[in-house]
């Protein structure tokens, strides 16, 4: 009789594991996610009926979702509020669809979050300065929206950034000297918005940046001397700007660049195609009226 129980106990534990499902909270912000998206007009749907950890481009892990990549799927609408819910989110790709509204507040309390993808969507708003808390982040990328505002300045915070990309954007106002904390950052991409002001010398500290663009804005001013000590560049592209002086750079014409564009002696150089496999970002915005 002990063996039948303990078999049964068993088979009751095997089958609790195997049929475990999220909390209900975190389902309902899928589902609401799901419709705000328009979720029956995606490329791959999910099966409401079928566990969740079976729908596509979602993670589960120990009965908690941990990511959603849902790259190219068709997605419009706005982003639900109830993401934010989905606290132990570490990755979040919803890049290459076609996203509205404004940037959701409440994608800055996912703290968990280290892959944050939003790339060529249709978001407009400002980025939140709450977004600086999210310190497990390690890559954002947000080009190719109509995002406005000022870059906040607690970006800085996140010091585990390795990819920062917002080019292709409104952006304006000054780039904030606190990027110059985000000493393990590979690559840095503000292309094509309306940034002005001088670059501020605390970017020298980014040693280990292998791409920076900064062209197509408004800057002004010297390009720093403390550029000198960005010896992983391989990518460098700050033509199309207002600079005075490029003295500063006369130490970079000595290496070796994939990419390396600046308009020397403020004759213009012609421009020359991004690598866009390198620098990760689009030189053209969707429009009003690009046909769905």
């Amino acid at each position: 009789m002990k063996k039948i129980y303990s078999l049964s106990f068993s088979l009751f534990l095997l089958t609790t594991v195997c049929f475990a499902e999220i909390s209900k909270k975190e389902k309902k912000a899928l589902m609401d996610f799901y419709t705000s998206t328009n979720g029956q007009h995606w490329v791959k749907k999910w099966d409401l009926k079928k566990p969740v950890s079976q729908w596509y481009g979602v993670k589960v892990v120990d009965d908690k979702v941990v990511e959603i990549n849902l790259f190219h799927n068709n997605l419009m609408g706005p982003i639900s509020s109830e993401i934010g819910k989905l606290e132990h989110l570490e990755v979040l790709n919803l890049a290459f669809n076609s996203l509205t509204g404004n940037f959701p507040q409440e994608i800055a309390s996912l703290n968990n979050l280290k892959v944050l993808k939003l790339e060529m969507n249709r978001l407009k708003g400002e980025l939140p300065m709450e977004i600086g808390n999210l310190y497990q982040l390690e890559e954002l990328s947000a080009f190719n929206n109509f995002l406005t505002g000022k870059i906040p300045a607690t970006v800085g915070n996140l010091r585990g950034l390795k990819i920062l990309n917002l080019s292709s954007n409104n952006f304006y106002g000054d780039i904030p000297s606190s990027l110059g904390q985000l000493t393990q950052l590979e690559t840095l991409g503000l292309f094509e918005n309306k940034l002005e002001g001088a670059i501020p010398n605390d970017m020298g500290n980014l040693s280990n940046l292998k791409e920076l663009v900064l062209a197509n804005n408004n800057l002004n001013g010297e390009i720093p001397s403390e550029f000198a000590q960005l010896a992983s560049l391989e990518v460098f592209q700050i033509q199309n700007n207002n600079f005075s002086s490029f003295k500063a750079l006369e130490f970079l014409e000595t290496k070796e660049y994939l990419v390396f564009d600046y308009d020397k002696d403020d004759r213009k150089l012609e421009f020359k195609d991004i690598n866009f496999s390198k620098t990760k970002m689009a030189d053209t915005k969707f429009e009003d009226d690009i046909e769905e």
